[in-house]
């Protein structure tokens, strides 16, 4: 493996601390909570589920609520990016469908729990008029409810600020009040264009055929997949790190109940890295709290990954 950094680059008022070829248990120790987070091979073959998975464009989509519950079982996260049907106008919390990363199908498919060209005996037929016609109901209905619910808030916002303008006495006040309402509630209008529409996870339409593992191989995207499966199967959750400038994060369990202690950043053994790069990354790395990991697979000793931890050590 070539040297990813010299060291003799280094400034002489800053310094870091790289260590190299240590064992997991001390460079990436997972406290407590990876022991029962793995799954002996005979168990993870017994519990396999098949996931059904929708492609749109290049990205997998996993609708159904059963299939969620199957990928979090073992041990997937993916990212939600459907809105809530009770508060479709906030982006706090989110829903269905739920975003596969590629690693993460790729990593179904090698478990046989993906669902390879899924077909539906509605896929090619027409809906039911029935079903078309409940919809537009529907639809209809939840225009008048929200129509409702914006004149009411329209009301609120006329009687605050005719509370809290001066008035000539409380009679005229509450004759003005009246009136402004009257003339609100003739002449309010609400456009089909401003109403939240909620999407349908129960029903999603299958989709076309697709590979079971229908990401780009490129030399970037296999040490991707092959560092994913390898902390994945040493008890790590990982999610996407795009906005810590990595690949992954890595959680020492469920990120619903840890935060994440590694950023990981997937490197080949042959690739040159810039030393400022490293500098940038190990930087921010410091300012979340959380420790930098070059993974690079290797090629010998049965293709494992060697792990390299960079983080700030100190000022002089």
């Amino acid at each position: 493996m070539k040297p990813l950094l010299n060291t003799e680059a280094f400034s002489k008022k800053s310094f870091i601390c790289l260590s190299t070829l240590l064992p997991v248990g001390q460079n990436l120790g997972c406290h407590g909570n990876c022991a029962t987070a793995e799954m002996s091979s005979e168990e993870a073959e017994s519990a396999v589920q098949v996931v059904h998975v929708s492609q749109c464009d290049s990205a997998q989509l996993v609708w159904r609520m059963q299939d969620v519950a199957a990928v979090r079982s073992l041990g997937l996260v993916g990212a939600l990016l459907g809105s809530l049907p009770r508060t479709p106008r906030q982006n706090v919390r989110l829903g269905r469908p739920l975003l596969l990363l590629p690693e993460e199908e790729r990593l179904l498919g090698q478990r046989g729990a993906l669902a390879v060209g899924t077909a539906d005996s509605q896929s090619d037929a027409p809906e039911p008029v029935h079903q078309v016609a409940l919809y537009e109901e529907t639809l209809r209905q939840s225009y008048r409810q929200q129509r409702v619910l914006a004149l009411q808030d329209r009301k609120a916002a006329v009687l605050r600020a005719m509370g809290s303008s001066p008035t000539g006495s409380e009679v005229d006040g509450e004759e003005s009040t009246r009136r402004r309402l009257e003339d609100l509630e003739r002449h309010f209008s609400f456009p089909h264009s401003a109403m939240a529409v909620q999407l349908s996870t129960a029903r999603a339409r299958p989709a076309p055929p697709l590979s079971a593992c229908g990401a780009v191989r490129t030399p970037a995207a296999r040490a991707r997949h092959r560092v994913f499966a390898d902390l994945r199967g040493r008890g790590f959750y990982l999610t996407s790190a795009g906005k810590f400038g990595g690949d992954f994060l890595a959680y020492p369990g469920d990120p619903l109940r840890f935060h994440a202690h590694f950023i990981c950043v997937c490197v080949r053994a042959d690739e040159q890295v810039l030393l400022s790069d490293l500098l940038a990354a190990a930087r921010l790395g410091s300012n979340v709290k959380k420790t930098l990991v070059l993974c690079s697979p290797r090629d010998d000793d049965g293709g494992g990954v060697t792990y390299s931890s960079l983080q700030w050590s100190g000022m002089v």
